[in-house]
């Protein structure tokens, strides 16, 4: 039993940092590959660098690693070390990989419309950067922000970025040569990567509300709660036109668990009726957390009585 645990371990840590390092060279290929060369500066910390880039010559991989090496430690300390180990690694990964891949000029994209070369950057951007969040790691720069906000308060990713990005991407008009134009292209790369970010973070955790009818009800309750772990609460029915008493299990399973809920119920009762909605957000234990930053409130009016006194 041991030593499948620890092989089970292991391949867990090992599928981690492939699935981190495939989302970091999404990424920084589509800012080294066609942001860049294309004199787009787009939002986050890799914008932020890319317009000194762009006003002073300093190379975005020289101060993307200085700024992130101080955003880490602010990021170890609040999202835990087990974060911060994985972002060094795509910090380190993310900076080899914009000096490695801004040099080779044969893989650099030009689009003759702007506007479409913006949209399929930032949807690799946005992918890139959502494997990587789902690894618990992160690319480090507003990337941290947005995390240490999500954990307290129920604001989506999306939106913490685009918070953050707005003077990011306005502060390219300070950059001598650069038009209006540019900073508009780099708005439409930001909303392009918000959206996605959202869609494919939240497509993940979707929930689904399902209402079980079956006269076996007792087996697929059970399967549900010693199998998929999942809480069932029995409901008392009457089938209005037999006048008969039924139970109606109801389930709230993430999406990605319907397939298997749906073909154990198939095996368990061929004949069984299941009614699926979408629930926009649960929350609970197994499911999101409530954020709505009492607690921190809280802990600092405490700190602030305990000082008085």
């Amino acid at each position: 039993m041991e030593p499948t645990i620890r092989q089970n371990k292991a391949l867990g840590i090992v599928s981690d940092y492939l699935v981190l390092s495939l989302g970091v060279l999404l990424y920084t290929f589509s800012w080294a590959a066609m942001l860049i060369p294309n004199g787009i500066a787009s939002g986050g910390l890799t914008g932020i660098c890319t317009v000194i880039n762009f006003a002073t010559g300093i190379p975005v991989f020289l101060s993307y690693i200085v700024i992130n090496s101080i955003l880490l430690v602010i990021g170890s300390l609040v999202l835990g070390k087990g974060f911060g180990l994985k972002t060094i690694y795509a910090i380190l990964l993310s900076t080899l990989a914009l000096d490695f891949l801004g040099k080779i000029t044969s893989i650099h994209i030009f689009f003759d419309n702007k506007l479409l070369l913006v949209v399929v950057a930032g949807t690799i951007e946005a992918i890139g950067i959502a494997m990587i969040l789902f690894r618990g790691g992160s690319t480090g720069g507003t990337d941290i922000v947005a995390l240490i906000v999500n954990k307290f308060w129920p604001v989506s990713l999306g939106k913490v970025f685009v918070y953050c990005d707005l003077f990011i991407i306005a502060s390219v008009l300070l950059v001598p040569g650069k038009t209006l134009e540019d900073m508009v292209y780099g708005y439409v790369a930001m909303i392009v990567f918000s959206l996605m970010v959202d869609w494919v973070m939240l497509g993940r955790k979707s929930t689904c509300q399902v209402l079980i009818f079956s006269e076996k009800y007792k087996e697929i309750a059970d399967y549900i709660i010693h199998t998929l772990n999942r809480g069932v609460t029995a409901l008392d029915a009457v089938g209005w036109y037999t006048g008969n008493d039924k139970k109606v299990l109801l389930i709230l399973v993430r999406k990605r668990e319907l397939r298997e809920l749906t073909k154990v119920i198939k095996n368990l009762d061929s004949k069984a009726f299941v009614s699926v909605s979408s629930a926009s957000t649960v929350y609970g234990e197994g499911f999101d957390e409530m954020k709505t930053g009492v607690e921190i409130n809280l802990k600092k009016k405490a700190k602030n009585v305990s000082t008085e006194n």
